[in-house]
C-alpha cells in the first residue's frame, strides 16, 4: 500500500482544470477531487504521487521534528504568558503581555507570504536552516527577558518569523510526496504540534521552581536544536518548481470564491483557536484551581490535540478535507458554549473541555492545509498556503489581546471571552459551509469535498 503510484487529477490540462456551476456538478457522492479549481493554472506534465515508500516517510518524519520545535513552541504560549504575567511582567494588564505572544503568532503566519513562494521556487533546505537558527536563538535571548519590549524582540519576533520558516516548507513539502493520502500524511505531522504542547509545559512547570525561568528556556532551546537538525536532514522537496514559479506572492488568487471563502473561514478559525490555547491556564487560576492543575490544562489539550491531528487525517481523505473541518468547527463551538461556559469552574468541566477543544482544534489545524491544497497543484502548494496564511496572521495578532481586553472589561470575568470565542466559531462555520457550496451545490451536502 504504501508504494502504489496514484496519478494527480489536479495537474491535469484541459477541460478539468475548472470549476464548473453547482447546477452542473456530478451527483452527491461524486469523486470531487476530478474537478480541479480554476484557481489553479494549467502544469505541462501528469504528475504521479509515491503515496508512501521509505523516502516519502522520511519526509514526514522530518517535517515532525521541524514542527515539534515550531507549532510545539506555539501550543506552550498559554504557559508562558501565565508565568510572565506573575513574574517578570507582573503589573502588566493580560491584553498588553497578550501582544508579546499575537505577535508571535502573527509572524508565524504573516512571513509565510514570501516564504511560501521562496519554497516553491528553491525547496524547503535553506528556510527550514534560517528557521531553526532563529527558533533556537530566540528561546535563548528569551532566557535573558526581564522586560516587555525583550519579550517582544526574543520570543515575539525571532521565534515568530523562525517558527514561520519551519512549518511552512515542512507543510509544503509533505503535499510533494502524498496526494490522495496528503491529509493522512500531514495528520502525521502535525501531531509533532500536540506532542510538543505537551512535553515544554510538563517540563517547563517543575523546572521554573527548580532552575528558574532562564535555564528552563535554555533546556527548551536544546531539545529545540536537536529537533531542528533532525528536520534539515530529512525535509525534501520532490516536483520541480512550477513553471510560472518566482519568488513573489500571488493576492490574485482572492479572484476565486472558493479560496476567499475558505481563507475567511480559516481567519475566523484561527482567531478563535488561539484563545483557549492563550487563556485556559490564566482562567483556570482565576477560578480558584490550584497552580499545578492550572499548568496541567495545557498538556491535557494538546493530549486531545494530538489525536486530533493524527485521526481524522485518515477519514479526510475519505469524507474530503472541507468537511472534516466544518466538523471540527461544530465540536469546537459545542466545546465552548455547551461545557466551557456552564461546567468551566468545575474540574470535570474544565478537563472535558480541555480534551475535547484539543481534538477539534488540532483537527482543524492538521486539515485546514489539506483544504487549501484542494483548490490548487501541487507545485504552487506552497504560495497558495502561505497566502491564505498572510490573511489568517491578522486573526493571530488580533485575538489575544482583544481577549484580554474582553476579560479585563469584566473585570476579570471570562464569560465574555468565552461567548467571543463561540460567536467567532460560529461565522467560521457560515464561510466553510459557503465555501464547500461554491464547489458541489447547496444542495449535495453528502458530497465528498
Amino acid at each position: 500500500m504504501d508504494v502504489r503510484q496514484v496519478t494527480s487529477r489536479t495537474a491535469h490540462d484541459g477541460p478539468e482544470d475548472e470549476i464548473v456551476a453547482p447546477d452542473e456538478q456530478p451527483s452527491a457522492g461524486a469523486d470531487i477531487e476530478k474537478r480541479a479549481t480554476n484557481a489553479s493554472s494549467s502544469a505541462p506534465y501528469q504528475e504521479t504521487y509515491p503515496e508512501g515508500g521509505t523516502k516519502a516517510w522520511l519526509v514526514v518524519l522530518g517535517a515532525w521534528f521541524s514542527m515539534f520545535s515550531s507549532l510545539g513552541l506555539m501550543n506552550t504560549i498559554g504557559i508562558f504568558q501565565a508565568y510572565t504575567l506573575d513574574h517578570q511582567l507582573k503589573g502588566q494588564s493580560e491584553g498588553t503581555v497578550g501582544w508579546v505572544f499575537s505577535i508571535y503568532t502573527f509572524l508565524a503566519f504573516f512571513c509565510g507570504v514570501y516564504i511560501g513562494p521562496v519554497f516553491d521556487k528553491h525547496g524547503p533546505r535553506y528556510l527550514i536552516l534560517a528557521g531553526s537558527v532563529l527558533t533556537v536563538g530566540g528561546m535563548l535571548s528569551t532566557s535573558f527577558c526581564t522586560e516587555l519590549w525583550h519579550f517582544i524582540i526574543a520570543f515575539g519576533i525571532l521565534c515568530g518569523v523562525g517558527t514561520s520558516l519551519l512549518f511552512t516548507p515542512s507543510v509544503g513539502a509533505v503535499g510533494h510526496w502524498f496526494k490522495a493520502r496528503r491529509g493522512l500524511a500531514t495528520g502525521i505531522a502535525a501531531t509533532a504540534g500536540g506532542f510538543g504542547g505537551i512535553i515544554f509545559p510538563l517540563m517547563a512547570n517543575p523546572l521554573f521552581g527548580q532552575i528558574g525561568f532562564g535555564w528552563t528556556a535554555r533546556c527548551i532551546a536544546l531539545i529545540a536544536l536537536v529537533s531542528c537538525i533532525l528536520g534539515n536532514l530529512l525535509v525534501r522537496s520532490r516536483l520541480p518548481p512550477a513553471p510560472n514559479a518566482t519568488a513573489k506572492p500571488e493576492f490574485k488568487i482572492f479572484k476565486h470564491v472558493t479560496f476567499t471563502l475558505a481563507t475567511v473561514g480559516l481567519f475566523l478559525l484561527e482567531f478563535s483557536l488561539f484563545i483557549p490555547v492563550g487563556y485556559i491556564t490564566t482562567y483556570a487560576l482565576r477560578k480558584g484551581f490550584e497552580p499545578t492543575f492550572a499548568y496541567q490544562l495545557i498538556p491535557i489539550l494538546n493530549a486531545g490535540s494530538v489525536v486530533g491531528r493524527a485521526l481524522p487525517g485518515w477519514y479526510a481523505d475519505i469524507i474530503g478535507p472541507f468537511n472534516t473541518c466544518i466538523s471540527s468547527v461544530v465540536l469546537s463551538l459545542f466545546a465552548c458554549l455547551v461545557i466551557w461556559l456552564p461546567f468551566g469552574h468545575t474540574t470535570p468541566g474544565i478537563v472535558m473541555f480541555a480534551l475535547l477543544f484539543g481534538f477539534a482544534s488540532g483537527t482543524g489545524i492538521a486539515i485546514a492545509p489539506v483544504c487549501i491544497g484542494r483548490l490548487c497543484k501541487t507545485q504552487e502548494y506552497g504560495r497558495y498556503y502561505a497566502t491564505a496564511y498572510t490573511v489568517v496572521s491578522f486573526a493571530c495578532l488580533i485575538g489575544i489581546p482583544i481577549a484580554g481586553s474582553v476579560v479585563q472589561a469584566n473585570d476579570g470575568e471570562y464569560w465574555g471571552l468565552i461567548i467571543l470565542t463561540g460567536t467567532v466559531y460560529v461565522g467560521s462555520l457560515a464561510a466553510f459551509v459557503w465555501a464547500k457550496a461554491t464547489v458541489v451545490g447547496w444542495r449535495n451536502w453528502t458530497a465528498v469535498f
